[in-house]
């Protein structure tokens, strides 16, 4: 991965900011909810328009993969070349602190930005379909029925290359005044995690069909 760019390089707390791929790779690892930012270009009607779309995606490598219906505004937009800013956040916790101005949160976050390009060979499509799928949930994809040619047409995946990306990460407790130090306030981290709960079968499925291994792992 290339070093930091003027868009990548942290400004604000640079102390924060990570630049190594491992470290960037594992955040991405760990998350599977993206936003991609990006401008609609402008139409006879109307001036351009910013767009921030949630989605989920999948890392391939040096590549984050994400997918969606072809007939998406948003991957038809990205897939005609415009610049893209990906971003994904984990929050860790929230931070209480002992004034309101110092409250915060712990988190993990990375930020790419470039041009994403679509996929469109079948079989490399059905292949980053697989990597977004078993990123959400492992195993997943050898436990359903595949998608068909119309399924696959209708489709699109785009990927972008990691070549401009770099990671913010907050961790501790809270960063008071010296002076509020003293105050009778508590304070501290409230952790925050994102939990599995217990499985809800759909109403239509038929008795009988146990739960997949990859599901009660």
């Amino acid at each position: 991965m290339p070093a930091p760019s003027a868009r990548t390089r942290v400004a604000r707390l640079p102390d924060r900011g990570h630049y190594e791929p491992a470290e960037i790779y594992a955040i991405l690892d760990a998350a599977f909810l993206c936003h991609i930012g990006f401008v609609l270009p402008a139409e006879s009607q109307d001036p351009p328009q910013a767009c921030v779309i949630p989605t989920l995606f999948g890392r391939d490598g040096d590549r984050v993969l994400f997918h969606g219906s072809a007939a998406s505004r948003m991957l038809r937009t990205v897939a005609a070349g415009v610049q893209v800013c990906f971003e994904a956040t984990i929050v860790d916790g929230i931070v209480l602190a002992r004034s309101a101005f110092h409250h915060s949160m712990n988190y993990r976050s990375v930020v790419a930005f470039g041009q994403a390009q679509i996929v469109t060979e079948d079989a490399q499509k059905l292949r980053a379909l697989k990597i977004i799928s078993d990123h959400i949930v492992p195993s997943r994809w050898n436990d359903v029925r595949l998608p068909t040619a119309q399924e696959l047409k209708a489709t699109s995946v785009l990927s972008l290359k990691l070549d401009e990306a770099s990671a913010k990460i907050r961790t501790g407790p809270p960063k008071d005044e010296d002076a509020d130090y003293a105050l009778p306030i508590w304070a501290g981290v409230l952790p925050l995690q994102q939990v599995a709960g217990d499985l809800i079968p759909d109403p239509k499925l038929p008795p009988g069909i146990p739960i997949p291994a990859h599901l009660k792992r």
